[in-house]
């Protein structure tokens, strides 16, 4: 069951957005950045319930209205049922962002192939299964967003197996936005760079840590804002008229 708010229902009610992987990291900082903007939202987690009842929290104090809905991104009953429930509460489905992802490294000779196909059935199924959703109920004027990784073009040792999974994101996106001809519905891909995130830093020590934040040329880490802030732009009308792109959200590094 969701965890709820009290409704303030009116006659022009807010845009709704569904945000997964909105307990933490990016997602956590876009379900903020995205009700700041008035957005109702729909926070998506995988499990982490305490954490996903203090993002609603968050936005509820800040004025505006949420819930959280627990859902896994690959299960397609489970991503109808997460649609199903914001389309019931707040009458349809504006933009979806699809933050939730899983991240392991490993050098391609040694990874463990359960492991591969944990992180596929998340990062490329989950990804398939959520849009699938969205291009079904986005309302004209909406947006769909999905998340790569800037090591796609990198191609940085260890990363095969994610790199893969978010090269798969990448091919869907302009397919995807042709797709939705006529709709009046965007669909883009954000690519960060080295983000100061838990799943970024886990497992990195300080060395790590300090040459992959010299690596753009504004010499630092990005921030879940920094991300948060592009993901609003092209959920906005502002951002209308970027379509089909992979926006490589990186502090230049090339």
């Amino acid at each position: 069951m969701p965890t709820r708010t009290s409704l303030d229902r009116t006659a022009n009610p807010p845009r709704v957005a569904i945000v997964t992987g909105g307990s933490r990291g990016i997602g956590r900082r876009t379900v903020g950045r995205l009700a700041a903007d008035g957005y109702t939202v729909v926070v998506g987690h995988a499990g982490n319930q305490e954490q996903a009842e203090a993002a609603v929290k968050e936005v509820v104090e800040g004025g505006a209205q949420a819930i959280a809905v627990r859902a896994d991104v690959a299960d397609e009953r489970a991503v109808a049922a997460l649609f199903d429930l914001a389309e019931a509460e707040f009458g349809g489905v504006d933009v979806v962002v699809h933050a939730a992802g899983r991240a392991q490294m490993a050098p391609i000779a040694e990874l463990d192939l359960a492991v591969l196909d944990d992180l596929l059935r998340t990062n490329v199924r989950g990804t398939f299964v959520v849009v699938q959703q969205a291009a079904r109920r986005v309302r004209p004027g909406g947006a769909i967003v999905m998340f790569s990784t800037s090591v796609v073009g990198l191609a940085f040792p260890a990363y095969g197996a994610y790199s893969a999974s978010k090269g798969a994101v990448e091919a869907l996106t302009p397919i995807l936005a042709r797709e939705l001809r006529g709709r009046d519905v965007t669909a883009n891909t954000v690519a960060p760079g080295p983000t100061a995130t838990d799943m970024f830093l886990d497992g990195k020590d300080e060395e790590t840590i300090a040459r992959l934040a010299a690596q753009p040329p504004l010499e630092r880490l990005g921030t879940p804002a920094d991300i948060a802030e592009v993901v609003a732009f092209l959920a906005s009308p502002a951002g209308h008229w970027i379509n089909g792109q992979v926006v490589r959200a990186n502090g230049g590094i090339i």
